[in-house]
């Protein structure tokens, strides 16, 4: 597959689920990639990229166009938040009270979050619990973080189908908080497997790699 495809396959899910395509974001995960690489997507017009490494990304940002959107993916440690935060354009995994106080203290950027729901209950995974994502939404916000909305890794499953209760699940959440927190609606959402099913069910934000640079990582 090619980003092209990609845009397409995007675009095609939008309009099934009565949707802009336009209201969807993807966010090409780059982490592992050259700057060569980047680059040549780049230059196709992607903006919004992804990474997970905290050096990783410093680095690259150094190195690549200061107008790319960088979005950080992946756990963050709170002794790395020095390296991301001037940099990210958002973060995606927002998960913990100590991060956000980490991620609010002192002078400087500080980019919009997106709080990391570990929506499949998988012990393996980073997030907080969707029984007490009210409450830590209303605990990052009174640390002055800017959340924006959720994120959400559905479970690994070989029919993309299979994983769509639990995107319909982040959608409800969000539109549950919606009704006291009007400017939390971002759903970061779906990735190479199952982007599709999650833009039908409200990702307005795909995190995705693997098909977009065409080959296995």
């Amino acid at each position: 597959m090619s980003y092209q495809e990609v845009c397409e396959n995007v675009a095609e899910a939008a309009i099934r689920a009565g949707r802009r395509p336009q209201q969807v974001t993807l966010v090409v995960i780059s982490k592992g990639r050259g700057v060569d690489q980047i680059m040549e997507l780049y230059e196709q017009g992607v903006r919004d990229f992804g990474e997970n490494r905290a050096q990783e990304l410093a680095r690259k940002a150094s190195e690549l166009p200061d107008d790319i959107r960088w979005h950080f993916v992946g756990p963050l440690q709170t002794n790395k938040v020095r390296l991301v935060r001037p940099v990210a354009h958002m973060l995606h995994s927002m998960d913990r009270l100590k991060l956000a106080r980490f991620w609010t203290r002192g002078d400087g950027r500080r980019s919009p979050a997106l709080a990391q729901v570990n929506i499949g209950g998988e012990p393996q995974k980073h997030g907080i619990s969707p029984d007490e994502v009210e409450e830590m939404v209303v605990r990052f916000r009174q640390e002055g973080v800017e959340l924006k909305g959720l994120m959400a890794m559905a479970p690994q499953a070989p029919d993309p189908e299979t994983v769509r209760p639990f995107f319909r699940r982040l959608r409800s959440m969000s539109e549950a908080l919606s009704e006291h927190f009007p400017h939390i609606g971002e759903l970061s959402m779906g990735m190479t497997d199952d982007y599709r099913v999650a833009i039908e069910e409200g990702a307005t934000m795909v995190r995705v790699g693997r098909a977009v640079f065409g080959r296995d990582s």
